[in-house]
Protein backbone atom coordinates (compact mmCIF):
# COMPACT_ATOMS: atom_id res chain seq x y z
CA UNK A 1 0.00 0.00 0.00
CA UNK A 2 1.50 3.38 -1.15
CA UNK A 3 1.82 5.76 1.83
CA UNK A 4 -0.96 9.03 0.72
CA UNK A 5 1.62 11.53 1.94
CA UNK A 6 4.22 10.47 -0.44
CA UNK A 7 1.95 10.52 -3.70
CA UNK A 8 0.82 13.89 -2.13
CA UNK A 9 4.50 15.18 -2.47
CA UNK A 10 5.09 13.71 -5.94
CA UNK A 11 2.26 14.96 -7.06
CA UNK A 12 2.84 19.06 -5.91
CA UNK A 13 6.34 18.54 -7.32
CA UNK A 14 5.01 17.80 -10.85
CA UNK A 15 2.19 20.29 -10.56
CA UNK A 16 4.93 22.74 -8.96
CA UNK A 17 7.78 22.29 -11.76
CA UNK A 18 10.44 21.58 -8.95
CA UNK A 19 11.57 20.23 -5.63
CA UNK A 20 12.39 23.89 -4.96
CA UNK A 21 9.03 25.16 -5.79
CA UNK A 22 7.56 22.76 -4.33
CA UNK A 23 9.09 22.87 -0.82
CA UNK A 24 8.02 26.51 -0.96
CA UNK A 25 4.59 25.72 -1.72
CA UNK A 26 4.32 23.22 1.14
CA UNK A 27 6.37 25.16 3.39
CA UNK A 28 8.41 22.35 3.64
CA UNK A 29 12.38 21.50 3.79
CA UNK A 30 13.47 20.28 0.25
CA UNK A 31 15.34 17.96 2.12
CA UNK A 32 12.26 16.25 3.29
CA UNK A 33 10.48 16.49 -0.76
CA UNK A 34 14.13 14.44 -1.87
CA UNK A 35 14.00 12.13 0.70
CA UNK A 36 10.29 11.00 0.39
CA UNK A 37 10.29 10.92 -3.72
CA UNK A 38 13.46 8.49 -3.08
CA UNK A 39 11.34 6.35 -0.45
CA UNK A 40 8.35 6.42 -3.10
CA UNK A 41 10.68 5.03 -6.17
CA UNK A 42 12.13 2.33 -3.79
CA UNK A 43 8.81 1.22 -2.91
CA UNK A 44 7.70 1.01 -6.22
CA UNK A 45 11.43 -0.04 -7.82
CA UNK A 46 11.01 2.13 -10.26
CA UNK A 47 12.34 5.73 -11.38
CA UNK A 48 10.17 8.29 -11.57
CA UNK A 49 11.44 11.38 -12.23
CA UNK A 50 14.96 12.71 -13.90
CA UNK A 51 16.03 15.69 -12.70
CA UNK A 52 18.83 17.57 -13.54
CA UNK A 53 20.08 21.11 -12.48
CA UNK A 54 17.58 23.37 -15.61
CA UNK A 55 14.50 20.85 -15.49
CA UNK A 56 12.88 17.36 -14.32
CA UNK A 57 10.51 15.46 -16.39
CA UNK A 58 8.55 12.34 -15.58
CA UNK A 59 10.01 8.50 -16.53
CA UNK A 60 7.09 6.67 -18.30
CA UNK A 61 6.64 4.93 -14.60
CA UNK A 62 6.37 8.55 -13.47
CA UNK A 63 3.69 9.86 -15.61
CA UNK A 64 1.79 6.41 -14.92
CA UNK A 65 1.49 7.01 -11.74
CA UNK A 66 1.17 10.93 -12.03
CA UNK A 67 -2.22 10.52 -13.78
CA UNK A 68 -3.25 7.82 -12.10
CA UNK A 69 -3.47 9.15 -8.77
CA UNK A 70 -4.33 12.58 -9.51
CA UNK A 71 -7.71 12.27 -10.37
CA UNK A 72 -8.08 10.75 -6.78
CA UNK A 73 -5.92 13.63 -4.96
CA UNK A 74 -7.92 16.09 -6.26
CA UNK A 75 -11.34 14.39 -5.37
CA UNK A 76 -10.27 13.95 -1.89
CA UNK A 77 -8.81 17.55 -2.29
CA UNK A 78 -12.82 18.51 -3.31
CA UNK A 79 -14.07 16.75 -0.22
CA UNK A 80 -11.43 19.02 1.94
CA UNK A 81 -12.73 22.10 0.01
CA UNK A 82 -16.51 21.36 0.15
CA UNK A 83 -16.76 20.73 3.80
CA UNK A 84 -14.54 23.69 4.10
CA UNK A 85 -17.06 25.36 2.26
CA UNK A 86 -20.04 24.82 4.40
CA UNK A 87 -18.15 27.46 6.78
CA UNK A 88 -15.97 29.73 4.47
CA UNK A 89 -15.65 30.49 1.35
CA UNK A 90 -13.31 28.79 -1.81
CA UNK A 91 -9.86 29.92 -1.54
CA UNK A 92 -6.54 28.43 -2.92
CA UNK A 93 -4.72 29.46 -5.86
CA UNK A 94 -6.47 28.73 -9.76
CA UNK A 95 -4.09 28.27 -12.15
CA UNK A 96 -5.67 29.22 -15.93
CA UNK A 97 -4.36 29.29 -19.70
CA UNK A 98 -5.80 31.01 -22.34
CA UNK A 99 -5.30 31.40 -25.86
CA UNK A 100 -4.21 35.43 -26.71
CA UNK A 101 -6.21 36.14 -28.99
CA UNK A 102 -9.42 35.51 -26.28
CA UNK A 103 -8.07 38.19 -24.04
CA UNK A 104 -10.74 41.03 -24.50
CA UNK A 105 -12.28 43.20 -22.21
CA UNK A 106 -15.20 40.68 -21.87
CA UNK A 107 -12.76 38.40 -20.44
CA UNK A 108 -10.87 40.56 -18.66
CA UNK A 109 -14.03 42.04 -16.69
CA UNK A 110 -15.71 38.20 -16.12
CA UNK A 111 -12.30 37.18 -14.66
CA UNK A 112 -12.40 40.34 -12.69
CA UNK A 113 -15.77 40.01 -11.41
CA UNK A 114 -15.22 36.73 -9.99
CA UNK A 115 -11.90 38.18 -8.21
CA UNK A 116 -14.43 40.38 -6.81
CA UNK A 117 -16.37 37.59 -5.68
CA UNK A 118 -14.19 35.29 -4.28
CA UNK A 119 -11.54 37.19 -3.06
CA UNK A 120 -9.94 34.23 -1.43
CA UNK A 121 -9.01 32.73 -4.36
CA UNK A 122 -5.81 33.77 -6.30
CA UNK A 123 -6.37 33.84 -10.24
CA UNK A 124 -3.42 33.43 -12.16
CA UNK A 125 -4.08 33.56 -15.54
CA UNK A 126 -1.61 32.98 -18.43
CA UNK A 127 -1.43 32.98 -22.44
CA UNK A 128 -0.39 31.36 -25.51
CA UNK A 129 0.31 32.44 -28.48
CA UNK A 130 0.11 28.79 -30.88
CA UNK A 131 -2.54 27.12 -32.18
CA UNK A 132 -2.73 24.48 -29.84
CA UNK A 133 -1.41 25.32 -26.39
CA UNK A 134 1.34 22.46 -24.63
CA UNK A 135 -1.09 20.44 -21.65
CA UNK A 136 1.08 21.53 -18.84
CA UNK A 137 0.16 20.14 -15.49
CA UNK A 138 0.69 23.39 -13.60
CA UNK A 139 -2.65 24.72 -14.98
CA UNK A 140 -5.96 23.27 -13.96
CA UNK A 141 -7.83 24.48 -16.84
CA UNK A 142 -6.76 25.46 -20.40
CA UNK A 143 -9.07 27.17 -22.52
CA UNK A 144 -8.57 26.64 -26.50
CA UNK A 145 -10.49 28.29 -29.26
CA UNK A 146 -10.53 25.19 -32.54
CA UNK A 147 -12.36 25.36 -35.83
CA UNK A 148 -11.83 21.18 -36.16
CA UNK A 149 -11.27 18.57 -33.58
CA UNK A 150 -8.82 18.54 -30.97
CA UNK A 151 -6.50 15.93 -30.92
CA UNK A 152 -6.82 12.81 -28.19
CA UNK A 153 -6.00 13.36 -25.00
CA UNK A 154 -5.70 12.46 -21.95
CA UNK A 155 -7.51 15.78 -20.37
CA UNK A 156 -11.34 15.79 -20.12
CA UNK A 157 -12.54 18.14 -22.66
CA UNK A 158 -15.76 20.24 -22.55
CA UNK A 159 -17.31 22.12 -25.18
CA UNK A 160 -18.46 25.52 -23.95
CA UNK A 161 -19.64 27.67 -26.83
CA UNK A 162 -20.01 28.26 -30.45
CA UNK A 163 -18.79 31.42 -31.76
CA UNK A 164 -19.97 32.26 -35.93
CA UNK A 165 -17.75 33.55 -37.89
CA UNK A 166 -17.90 35.81 -41.04
CA UNK A 167 -15.74 36.84 -43.88
CA UNK A 168 -15.33 40.74 -43.63
CA UNK A 169 -14.51 43.43 -45.83
CA UNK A 170 -14.16 47.40 -45.41
CA UNK A 171 -16.72 49.09 -46.29
CA UNK A 172 -15.83 50.54 -49.12
CA UNK A 173 -14.22 47.68 -50.78
CA UNK A 174 -15.30 46.17 -53.47
CA UNK A 175 -16.93 42.86 -52.83
CA UNK A 176 -19.27 42.70 -56.02
CA UNK A 177 -17.25 39.82 -57.65
CA UNK A 178 -17.49 37.59 -54.55
CA UNK A 179 -20.24 35.03 -53.93
CA UNK A 180 -18.43 32.07 -53.13
CA UNK A 181 -15.25 30.51 -51.56
CA UNK A 182 -13.51 30.04 -53.94
CA UNK A 183 -13.70 33.35 -55.18
CA UNK A 184 -11.81 34.65 -52.55
CA UNK A 185 -8.57 32.91 -53.47
CA UNK A 186 -7.60 35.47 -55.57
CA UNK A 187 -8.27 38.09 -53.06
CA UNK A 188 -5.92 39.99 -50.48
CA UNK A 189 -6.38 38.31 -46.76
CA UNK A 190 -5.55 39.15 -43.60
CA UNK A 191 -4.77 35.97 -41.78
CA UNK A 192 -3.92 35.05 -38.35
CA UNK A 193 -1.19 32.33 -39.92
CA UNK A 194 0.97 32.05 -42.36
CA UNK A 195 -0.28 29.30 -45.37
CA UNK A 196 -3.48 29.58 -43.74
CA UNK A 197 -6.46 27.86 -45.41
CA UNK A 198 -9.80 29.02 -44.29
CA UNK A 199 -12.64 26.53 -43.44
CA UNK A 200 -16.10 26.66 -44.77
CA UNK A 201 -19.22 24.61 -44.68
CA UNK A 202 -20.34 22.48 -47.16
CA UNK A 203 -23.77 20.56 -46.80
CA UNK A 204 -22.42 17.88 -44.76
CA UNK A 205 -18.67 18.20 -45.40
CA UNK A 206 -15.80 21.29 -44.76
CA UNK A 207 -14.50 23.01 -47.83
CA UNK A 208 -10.63 23.97 -47.45
CA UNK A 209 -9.44 27.41 -49.13
CA UNK A 210 -5.95 28.15 -49.26
CA UNK A 211 -5.71 32.15 -49.34
CA UNK A 212 -3.37 35.25 -50.42
CA UNK A 213 -1.82 36.31 -46.93
CA UNK A 214 -1.35 40.11 -47.37
CA UNK A 215 -0.99 40.71 -44.10
CA UNK A 216 -0.52 38.19 -40.72
CA UNK A 217 -1.61 39.49 -37.71
CA UNK A 218 -2.30 37.25 -34.65
CA UNK A 219 -4.87 39.67 -32.45
CA UNK A 220 -8.44 39.80 -33.94
CA UNK A 221 -8.88 43.01 -33.04
CA UNK A 222 -5.96 43.70 -35.51
CA UNK A 223 -7.14 42.08 -38.31
CA UNK A 224 -10.14 44.15 -37.80
CA UNK A 225 -8.66 47.11 -37.82
CA UNK A 226 -6.69 46.52 -40.68
CA UNK A 227 -10.15 44.77 -42.48
CA UNK A 228 -11.68 48.74 -41.54
CA UNK A 229 -9.11 50.29 -43.27
CA UNK A 230 -9.33 48.49 -46.73
CA UNK A 231 -5.87 46.02 -46.27
CA UNK A 232 -7.94 43.04 -47.33
CA UNK A 233 -10.55 40.76 -45.96
CA UNK A 234 -10.61 38.60 -43.28
CA UNK A 235 -12.36 36.01 -41.52
CA UNK A 236 -13.38 37.08 -38.02
CA UNK A 237 -16.25 36.37 -35.19
CA UNK A 238 -19.13 38.09 -35.54
CA UNK A 239 -19.40 39.23 -32.06
CA UNK A 240 -16.02 40.98 -32.81
CA UNK A 241 -16.96 43.24 -35.45
CA UNK A 242 -20.43 44.47 -33.16
CA UNK A 243 -21.30 46.61 -30.94
CA UNK A 244 -25.43 47.33 -30.16
CA UNK A 245 -25.98 45.48 -33.04
CA UNK A 246 -24.22 47.78 -35.58
CA UNK A 247 -21.22 46.67 -37.69
CA UNK A 248 -17.89 48.43 -36.88
CA UNK A 249 -16.84 49.86 -39.87
CA UNK A 250 -16.45 46.37 -41.94
CA UNK A 251 -19.57 44.70 -44.18
CA UNK A 252 -19.77 41.32 -43.95
CA UNK A 253 -19.44 38.69 -47.25
CA UNK A 254 -23.08 36.76 -47.99
CA UNK A 255 -21.37 33.67 -49.18
CA UNK A 256 -22.74 30.79 -50.57
CA UNK A 257 -21.08 28.52 -47.91
CA UNK A 258 -20.65 30.23 -44.52
CA UNK A 259 -17.12 29.51 -42.47
CA UNK A 260 -17.01 26.92 -39.99
CA UNK A 261 -17.88 28.16 -36.08
CA UNK A 262 -14.78 28.49 -33.75
CA UNK A 263 -15.70 26.75 -30.52
CA UNK A 264 -14.39 27.27 -27.28
CA UNK A 265 -13.71 23.84 -25.06
CA UNK A 266 -12.26 24.10 -21.90
CA UNK A 267 -9.49 21.05 -21.51
CA UNK A 268 -8.69 20.33 -17.49
CA UNK A 269 -7.01 16.73 -16.10
CA UNK A 270 -9.74 14.58 -14.85
CA UNK A 271 -13.17 14.77 -14.10
CA UNK A 272 -12.85 15.45 -10.23
CA UNK A 273 -11.85 18.78 -9.64
CA UNK A 274 -11.22 21.29 -7.14
CA UNK A 275 -14.37 23.03 -6.00
CA UNK A 276 -12.39 26.46 -6.61
CA UNK A 277 -11.73 25.67 -9.95
CA UNK A 278 -15.80 23.80 -10.28
CA UNK A 279 -16.99 27.34 -9.21
CA UNK A 280 -14.89 29.79 -11.87
CA UNK A 281 -15.97 27.35 -14.61
CA UNK A 282 -19.74 27.74 -13.71
CA UNK A 283 -19.98 31.06 -13.30
CA UNK A 284 -17.34 31.63 -16.54
CA UNK A 285 -20.32 29.63 -18.12
CA UNK A 286 -22.89 31.78 -17.04
CA UNK A 287 -21.19 34.63 -18.22
CA UNK A 288 -19.36 33.98 -21.53
CA UNK A 289 -22.87 34.68 -23.33
CA UNK A 290 -22.38 37.59 -23.88
CA UNK A 291 -19.67 37.31 -26.53
CA UNK A 292 -21.92 34.92 -28.53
Amino acid sequence: MLNLDDLIFFSTIIDAGSLTKAAKLMDVPKSKLSRRLANLESELGYQLLIRTTRKQELTASGLLLYRSCKPHLEALSGIENDIHELNTSPRGRLNILLPSEFFSQVISQIITDFAKIYPDIVVHCSHYSSKLPEENYYYDLIFVLHETDLPSSSWVGKQLLSFPQSIYAGVDYSTEHLHTPEDIQTEKCITSNNNEQWLFRENNKIQLISVNEKVILSSPQMRLEATSQHLGIAKLPDYLCQSGGHLLNVKRLKLSNEPVALQLTVLYQSRSIAFKTRMFLEYFQSNIGSLS
